[in-house]
């Protein structure tokens, strides 16, 4: 099986100014799923446009109005979501003070939340752990720096190909699927992506949410798996 994987962020990673970061998106499993939800995305795109003239308009929630947004959303109720809601002020004031630092947290947040809803997925047996092959990762390109795009996808295939050691080396952990051949990421333009595009619709959403504090909006989002950190 290959799993295609959509992904984007909302916030600025900064804990003096600013609360929350999120990094939220899509998981496709198989590539039949993969074209059926950008087809119907695809679609609402379509009706958005026309309905209320944005024909030349990247549909990214920074330009569009709540109830667009709100109409691109609720597309997407049964679309199988994730995400990670980092609460910065709790985040080690060592991991701000250089950009390879901020990065390898947030690769981490990434990998994990990601891992979760693989995890819930196979628990409630959407999928056989054995069967997946090919992971595909997208990712909204201005998410990772050029020099850390290595790290990122060196990370990922620790975690679901090549298994991880603790820090000193004693303790090893296998991989999630054993039978992975690649981890594929891709740093995408979003134009050219529509599930990425979902993907900031979904970020923006649930950044929304946590900066109000709305936990029952929140858990009440269907389909998405949800994790916090630290």
């Amino acid at each position: 099986m290959h799993i295609f994987i959509y992904s984007d962020e909302s916030g600025v990673f900064d804990k003096v100014n600013n609360d929350y970061f999120v990094f939220a998106g899509i998981i496709c499993f198989g590539k039949n799923e993969k074209d059926n939800w950008t087809r119907r995305y695809s679609a609402v795109e379509r009706t958005l446009r026309k309905s209320n003239n944005l024909q030349d308009i990247e549909l990214k929630a920074c330009i569009l109005d709540n109830k667009q947004k709100g109409t691109l959303f609720r597309s997407l109720n049964n679309y199988r979501k994730f995400a990670v809601i980092i609460k910065q002020k709790s985040v080690f004031d060592s991991i701000f003070k250089d950009k390879k630092s901020k990065q390898r947290y947030l690769d981490y947040a990434y990998k994990i939340a990601v891992k979760n809803a693989f995890e819930f997925a196979i628990k409630n047996n959407e999928i056989k752990s054995t069967e997946v092959t090919d992971l595909h990762f997208y990712v909204d390109e201005h998410s990772t720096a050029t020099n850390g795009r290595y790290e990122l996808r060196e990370s990922l295939e620790g975690e679901f190909k090549n298994g991880t050691h603790n820090w000193n080396y004693t303790t090893y952990f296998p991989p999630l699927f054993e039978n992975l051949n690649s981890v594929d990421v891709v740093f995408c333009n979003s134009k050219q992506h529509y599930l990425v595009r979902a993907s900031d619709i979904i970020a923006n959403r649930i950044y929304y949410l946590s900066r109000h504090n709305n936990l029952e909006k929140l858990q009440s989002i269907k389909n998405l798996n949800i994790i916090w950190l630290p």
